[in-house]
């Protein structure tokens, strides 16, 4: 089985990218981020004629997050993190998947730091350890996927040097994401990849795609069951280099059906 997470970066304006990468790609579940729509204006049918089922949680112009599942009905568990009364942000969604529970999130940016932006991103993140430490009790299998706006590690960033202030990959953000892992999940596509520079995202300023000048923020976080059928993680670089294409490149994982020997692929 093959999982994906993708921020899209608008689903509507990126629509024919969305689609000619889920016929070239063939992805059995899609986390999809930055959806920059309405709950009326997702594009369901577009998505259904292309073979997948989608539940969703939009919010005009900023956020928005959906799961997409080939040939079948994602069954949604949950839209929003427990703890948020009064919070409007369209940041989470949850689906019963094939026996799993896979929970889409965009983590807050945080930016500019020191700021109001940047204590909601860390009270986000508080909200989502407790929530996850709930999934892990369940002892049911269970993935985490999306946009963290997290880079983990001086690994995860082209000169780390450059940003050590900025809300992505400063100290508490990084020790939030590293506490978080601690609970007992798998950071999969390090798993795979302990030693090498994989990119999610570059921005489009400054020809940052073409000079490599990445960062890795989409990341899949796995209950040990799950982690055990890991086989193959990676990111579908090319994509990126698509016209109109989003900042982000979809990120993916497979998994058996049993534990397995893992085989790495980029």
């Amino acid at each position: 089985m093959k999982i994906a997470t993708y921020n899209v970066n608008g689903v509507n304006g990126r629509l024919e990218v969305l689609l000619r990468w889920l016929e070239q790609a063939s992805p059995d579940i899609v986390c999809l981020q930055e959806l920059k729509a309405p709950d009326e204006k997702f594009p369901a049918k577009a998505l259904e004629a292309a073979g997948y089922g989608a539940i969703w949680h939009g919010q005009k112009s900023w956020n928005g997050v959906a799961i997409l599942a080939k040939e079948k009905e994602p069954l949604l568990t949950r839209k929003g993190l427990p703890g948020g009364f009064d919070d409007v942000q369209s940041r989470y969604i949850e689906a019963a998947i094939n026996g799993m529970v896979i929970g889409c999130l965009y983590l807050p940016n945080g930016n500019p730091f020191p700021g109001p932006k940047f204590d909601y991103k860390l009270t986000w993140f508080e909200r989502l350890h407790s929530y996850a430490a709930e999934l892990l009790a369940l002892e049911v299998p269970v993935i985490l996927a999306g946009d963290y706006n997290v880079m983990p590690t001086d690994l995860d960033v082209y000169k780390p040097e450059r940003w050590k202030n900025d809300a992505l990959f400063r100290i508490e953000v990084r020790d939030a994401f590293r506490r978080l892992v601690e609970q007992g999940w798998t950071d999969a596509l390090r798993k795979l990849h302990p030693d090498e520079r994989v990119y999610t995202f570059w921005d489009y300023f400054r020809n940052a795609f073409a000079r490599d000048a990445g960062l890795r923020i989409d990341h899949f976080l796995l209950s040990a069951d799950i982690a055990a059928r890991l086989s193959a993680a990676g990111v579908d670089r090319e994509v990126r280099g698509w016209d109109h294409t989003s900042d982000h490149a979809p990120t993916w994982i497979e998994i058996s059906d049993k534990a397995t020997k893992r085989r790495k692929v980029r």
